[in-house]
């Protein structure tokens, strides 16, 4: 099974060349692919969502959950979505506390995919920037999973908004496996680079991850990449990983 964790920038509130950006991503999933894309700010507007153009335009399930904004109310809204190749199941999603204002939301996504090795749950996750904040929110995130994954092995991934080496992220990894520090321990793992206004690099983050969730069907790692090159895509680099259940 391959796994794919893409932040989609919803750059509000210009869009600049979200159609173009879409089918970017949409081309980059048929040339690895993918069976399960985790996706972080996905735009909704009147004139499109994101979440469906890309179900559609792969021919995938999805489902979607709203985070902030209110596409009826003031024309726009992002959140997160799981697309799949396979039939999803119980789609369920939580707001992850706390928050310093009620009107920005930090949220995680589940589903149950039905796939050829047997179900399995999957999650997309978004973290807030506040670092005292966003440690909470993860250890929130680990009670809800551990409790909503019901015994089913599970992948969780998405924008985590932390560098690997902060305290929560090594609370992370001890209880899930990182899949590309399992597969390389001293590789450079940056997905986002903040830079000065004429382009050169500020600082470099590794805050996308895609983690495993010990159950039932047990996987093994086969692959944990992140895919550069995405250029106007996305202000994140996607983590990608390739998975097969043990015998």
């Amino acid at each position: 099974m391959t796994v794919l964790s893409a932040n989609l920038w919803h750059d509000w509130p210009r869009y600049r060349r979200l159609p173009e950006r879409l089918e970017a991503m949409a081309r980059l999933m048929e040339d690895e692919g993918v069976d399960v894309a985790l996706l972080q700010e996905v735009a909704r507007t009147p004139a499109l969502h994101a979440d469906r153009w890309l179900a559609g335009r792969l021919r995938m399930s999805s489902a979607y959950s709203r985070a902030n904004g209110h596409e009826k109310a003031i024309g726009f809204e992002e959140g997160l979505a799981i697309l799949s190749r396979y039939p999803l199941r119980s789609p369920r999603a939580e707001q992850l506390r706390p928050s310093l204002v009620p009107w920005v939301r930090r949220m995680a996504l589940g589903a149950e995919i039905d796939g050829p090795a047997g179900r399995m749950a999957a999650y997309s996750v978004h973290l807030g920037l506040i670092p005292r904040l966003n440690a909470a929110q993860l250890e929130h995130l680990l009670g809800w999973i551990g409790a909503s994954a019901r015994g089913l092995a599970a992948v969780i991934a998405g924008d985590f908004n932390a560098h690997e080496n902060a305290p929560q992220m090594r609370r992370a990894r001890a209880a899930w496996l990182d899949v590309f520090r399992h597969l390389h321990p001293l590789v450079d793992g940056t997905t986002h680079v903040l830079r000065w206004p004429w382009g050169s690099p500020l600082r470099r983050h590794r805050l996308d991850y895609v983690f495993l969730h010990a159950g039932e069907p047990r996987w093994r790692v086969l692959e944990a990449r992140t895919i550069e090159g995405l250029g106007h895509a996305s202000d994140h680099r996607a983590v990608l990983a390739r998975l097969k259940a043990c015998e």
